[in-house]
């Protein structure tokens, strides 16, 4: 009997045994990098072995749905009993990685892996032939070796097989017509970075501008610093040092002379995504570059259709040289069980991996976010790199995790730099309500007004001079915000009227330049990053560049309580919040404010489990306490893009495009939009914005809405 393994829409079929090579071919190709080549195209060539059924092949035309994941499992588990990741990676390839069980605990009606292999054992699977050999192999390396290691070890390994699964039948199903251009070569986007960037860079450094040659000797070092080995690094450069293009330099030059696959840069906000991801556009060629932050993330059931087949293949898997995304989507991928989510892991392995803002790890999720930092470096050849302006104090939990690696400083000379780059001075102006705020910074022609909540964001807009005055905030979809700072940008050029209020999204990585700034009392940290945004580029004194302090008299929201205890306890007796030691000072105070509990939901004590629980552990790790739903906006080429969603169209590009027209919000604000007839739902984790009336053109998407720190999403 010929088994099948797909049907395509024009009737062509595939048979198993073709579906389970040229899988393997792919998971082993994707399991080499870390070492895995011969374990990846085991549970490659085992994983669909239970198609090969009479039941399922009814299903395939149209019979009752069939569990056919679990017979390669009890497979590879009769073939190696060791080898339970090969039967979680199996098992879950559709239906994500599951709860492991505990075999003598575990009955045959358990969801967990332990009850689908008592089934097995039971004699309670349809009857399957063998349509492959299965044959031991050597064990995974590393497997066993402690909880963490076994976790992350079992994650990538699945991460290859789904990959692998999903590319091998989109292959298939569209007649290899879907073309996924990997992009260019590290080695000739370094060229193009030193062409474009580099090397102006260089010239600039002849021009007597004292600030050009701080940045060049800060490049320079960084390029230097590339030729050491692969590891874990820090990257602690004064706001306004060109830490953004110094870290790609090192990170390229590192990737090209170590052959590594690619770069993933991860940033807290999209509000740094959308600049970043258009500077480098702009340097390596928008095909080069995948801005993915989208929480577009669909799902094949078990024994899913053509239909299902098409939606996975718009998901990403981060087959490009160049990677700008989220902490958001970084870690709770890496810490998901599904497949949609976790087939882009394996391409973490042997690359260069930025964290730009590293201050901005939540601390509630800190021990197991350094923890998959630690694994990635430690077991799958990556380099890291903890980029900021403000270094946090993690020494202690990386030798926790990672005892066997050092932390390297790219640029030593800190307190050097920091004096070099003094450009602003402080002021503290105590308590100010809302009206008394918005007439100081009437006074000024340029300023700009950092807030903590996007409420009193809106009152002080509504409340300043309307010539001029901005407001920006995350509820303005990305094209939006980026219009808004380019107007912004060029007002602030001319000498024009320019007054700015806006949530802390501004604060870290965008390139503005105002003579004043006003911050909003919150972390030091935060204080220090709107500090960057004033006197950027050094043409005014630091004397005359005030960045005032203020006390707002709203209630402080609750996330931000720790931060401001912080920040009050060391800005004490007139010290120079910009120095080193204050912000190390502050980082520890922070630390001991939030106790010891920097692992909220327990995650790492879960992974050091004998039965690891993969699906408990990704209901629980979430790096923002509220989930957040995309809202699509049909402004400009959005309603276009809209459109093409509406009529079926299922593609990246598709979604990737339509990231800029879109705006996360949290779920009861969703809830209250599709109870309203507002939005209209797509599907479970994005809707269409109907009514159009409930977006401004000032200040973006209306919502009731209390505190406005930027969406991790």
């Amino acid at each position: 009997m010929k088994y099948l393994a797909h049907i395509a829409e024009d009737s062509r079929e595939q048979t198993v045994l073709e579906h389970l090579e040229g899988t393997a071919d792919l998971c082993g190709k994707f399991a080499r990098a870390f070492g895995a080549e011969e374990q990846g195209r085991w549970i490659a060539r085992a994983h669909d072995i239970g198609k090969c059924s009479e039941e399922f092949q009814n299903r395939l035309c149209g019979g009752r749905i069939v569990d056919h994941a679990t017979a390669g499992a009890w497979e590879c588990t009769r073939t190696d009993p060791s080898a339970t990741w090969a039967a979680a990676c199996i098992a879950g390839h559709h239906g994500g990685l599951p709860d492991i069980g505990s075999p003598t605990v575990s009955t045959s009606d358990d969801s967990t892996l332990s009850g689908r292999l008592l089934r097995a054992l039971e004699g309670k699977l349809p009857e399957y032939h063998m349509p492959i050999n299965i044959k031991p192999v050597s064990p995974l390396r590393g497997y066993g070796e402690d909880g963490i290691t076994t976790s992350f070890l079992t994650r990538m390994m699945y991460s290859c097989l789904v990959d692998a699964d999903f590319l091998d039948t989109e292959h298939f199903m569209s007649g290899g017509q879907i073309s996924r251009d990997a992009g260019e070569t590290l080695a000739t986007l370094l060229d193009r970075l030193n062409g474009k960037k580099i090397t102006p860079w260089l010239i600039a450094d002849n021009t007597g501008n004292s600030l050009n040659e701080k940045r060049c000797k800060i490049l320079q070092k960084c390029i230097e610093g590339s030729a050491l080995p692969k590891g874990l690094y820090t990257l602690t450069v004064p706001t306004g040092g060109g830490k953004t293009i110094s870290s790609m330099a090192f990170a390229l030059n590192h990737a090209v002379k170590h052959g590594m696959d690619r770069i993933i840069y991860v940033i807290p906000y999209t509000s740094i995504i959308e600049q970043n991801a258009a500077v480098f556009r702009d340097i390596f060629g928008a095909q080069n570059v995948i801005e993915h932050h989208s929480n577009v993330s669909f799902e094949v059931s078990e024994n899913g259709d053509t239909t299902q087949y098409r939606n996975i293949f718009a998901t990403e898997n981060w087959d490009a040289p160049i990677i700008v995304t989220t902490s958001v989507q970084f870690f709770e991928s890496l810490y998901s069980n599904r497949s949609s989510k976790c087939r882009k892991l394996h391409s973490i392995a042997n690359s260069v991996i930025i964290f730009d803002e590293a201050q901005m790890l939540p601390t509630s999720q800190l021990r197991p976010c350094v923890a998959a930092i630690a694994q990635m470096v430690k077991n799958f050849g990556a380099t890291a790199v903890l980029c900021t302006a403000t270094q946090p104090v993690l020494n202690d939990l990386f030798d926790e995790y990672a005892p066997c690696i050092e932390i390297t400083e790219l640029c030593p000379n800190i307190t050097e730099l920091y004096e070099a780059f003094r450009r602003v001075s402080f002021k503290d102006a105590g308590a100010l309500d809302s009206q008394l705020l918005a007439e100081r910074l009437s006074e000024e022609a340029q300023v700009l007004c950092i807030v903590n909540s996007r409420k009193s964001a809106q009152i002080i807009y509504e409340m300043l001079p309307e010539e001029g005055r901005f407001h920006l905030s995350t509820l303005m979809y990305p094209e939006h915000r980026r219009k808004a700072l380019e107007v912004i940008k060029k007002r602030l050029k001319a000498g024009l009227a320019c007054r700015v209020v806006s949530t802390s999204l501004i604060e870290a990585g965008v390139d503005v330049d105002f003579p004043s700034v006003w911050r909003e009392r919150a972390g030091l940290d935060s204080i220090l990053q709107a500090a960057g945004r004033c006197n950027r580029e050094g043409n005014n004194s630091a004397e005359n560049s005030v960045v005032t302090i203020f006390e707002g008299v709203s209630n402080t929201p609750q996330m931000l309580k720790i931060n401001i205890g912080a920040t009050n306890e060391v800005l004490r007796d007139g010290v120079d919040p910009a120095s080193p030691e204050t912000v190390e000072k502050y980082f520890r105070a922070y630390r001991s404010l939030s106790g010891h509990k920097l692992d909220q939901a327990d995650i790492i004590e879960l992974m050091k489990k004998q039965y690891t629980p993969f699906r408990t552990i990704a209901e629980r790790f979430r790096m923002i306490d509220s989930n957040t739903k995309t809202v699509y906006i049909p402004h400009g080429r959005g309603a276009d893009l809209i459109k093409r969603l509406q009529n079926g169209e299922r593609s990246r590009a598709l979604f990737r495009k339509l990231g800029q027209y879109s705006v996360n919000v949290y779920e009861p604000h969703y809830k209250e939009f599709l109870s309203s007839g507002a939005v209209s739902a797509f599907d479970d984790e994005c809707g269409i914005l109907e009514d159009i009336e409930r977006y401004s053109e000032q200040t973006g998407l209306r919502l009731e809405s209390e505190y406005g720190v930027g969406i991790f999403w």
